[in-house]
């Protein structure tokens, strides 16, 4: 069934592979435990960093297939993109696999677009197998945004550092594994901002409206859920996102945060934090969903958004759009009850000082307990 943007799947698609690659500087950050594999270089043994994020995307589609235990004819559908021209590290990856593709567009957001999609046709019966993929690379997006890394351009605070990485996960009919029990489909918003070196300020308005509607379609709150976790708003954009909540009414607890601002750590100079399609990718198919399958978390509200920019429109003048989906992951009934972990704790005051937000932890918190 479905409200007004979102749909309520019957069937609960569950999700029964996942992998997560990632570039160096990444696996030295707060999540670098968590992925599957942590590249020795960012060229990926490749001549060009293009090449790069094409092999890392399959590499990652190759990796959520055999944890799945499936073979690749299993798969029915392949839904994927990117931040490239015309996705070509997307559409150059499924030329190797055998299987149908549908290409994909929603910026940062594409993770979770491509998810809800999948949920979506497997919900309706059209399809038993469906893997989902995105990726993106710091040199690739720098190179095609903004400028090119050799003439060393200064970077402003606000600015954020695309994620070299790619995640992938295997979405079926049938299995065990965490679930996809809803999605909400975001609207287009605008609230003016054309600083390609701002992407948070942005895409925060996004996410607020998409947030909105969840909770309006759901009747649920922030309090129903052990994790809430925008995609790459980073420091300066989930800060604004916790104000705009609030304007209307809603304060968002501890069991909020965003990967971006989670991903690298202090002394790593990515300023405002994590960005790009791998950002959230990454921390999804890999710490997110572990936590899922072990019920350490037991409800997670998965939600990053994408600026819809292009260098053509940024340089006419255009402001800078941004796109919101969300998706609801729940573990599998026959995970047994555990401890949640710390930031899961519902009953946390509403919203904490600025200055004392606090970050996704491994184990018991105490690898990445490092305030943010």
């Amino acid at each position: 069934m479905y409200t007004n943007q979102t749909v309520i799947f019957k069937n609960k698609p569950v999700i029964i592979g996942s992998y997560s690659i990632v570039g160096p500087k990444e696996g030295k950050g707060n999540f670098g435990p968590y992925f599957n594999y942590v590249m020795k270089d960012d060229t990926f043994g490749e001549k060009s960093y293009e090449k790069a994020e094409m092999k890392m995307e399959k590499t990652a589609i190759v990796g959520a297939i055999e944890d799945a235990k499936i073979k690749a004819s299993d798969v029915n559908l392949l839904l994927a993109g990117d931040l490239l021209n015309q996705i070509i590290s997307s559409s150059y990856a499924a030329r190797d696999f055998d299987f149908a593709f549908l290409g994909l567009f929603g910026a940062c957001s594409t993770m979770a677009e491509s998810m809800a999609v999948a949920a979506s046709i497997i919900d309706g019966r059209e399809f038993d197998t469906i893997v989902c993929s995105t990726g993106s690379h710091f040199s690739t997006a720098e190179r095609q945004f903004r400028f090119p890394l050799e003439l060393g351009n200064q970077r402003p605070p606000t600015s954020q550092w695309t994620v070299t990485g790619a995640g992938a996960c295997v979405i079926s009919s049938q299995g065990k594994g965490p679930r996809i029990t809803m999605a909400t489909f975001g609207k287009v918003i605008d609230y003016g901002v054309n600083d390609v070196n701002d992407m948070g300020a942005a895409m925060a308005p996004a996410a607020m409206d998409t947030m909105l509607a969840h909770f309006r379609d759901t009747k649920t709150t922030p309090d129903d859920y052990d994790l809430i976790v925008t995609g790459d708003l980073g420091k300066l954009g989930s800060e604004i996102l916790i104000d705009l909540m609030e304007d209307q009414g809603i304060k968002l607890g501890l069991n909020y945060n965003d990967c971006g601002q989670m991903y690298y750590t202090r002394n790593q100079n990515t300023l405002s934090g994590g960005s790009g399609c791998g950002c959230s990718a990454t921390v999804l198919n890999s710490y997110i969903i572990k936590k899922l399958r072990t019920g350490e978390y037991k409800r997670v509200l998965f939600m990053p958004t994408g600026a819809l920019m292009s260098t053509t429109a940024t340089q006419q003048g255009e402001t800078i759009p941004g796109v919101c989906h969300a998706i609801v992951l729940e573990c599998d009934d026959s995970v047994k009850d555990v401890k949640t972990s710390t930031t899961s704790n519902r009953n946390v005051q509403n919203k904490p000082k600025k200055t004392e937000r606090q970050s996704i932890s491994k184990s018991n918190e105490d690898k990445l307990k490092s305030k943010v």
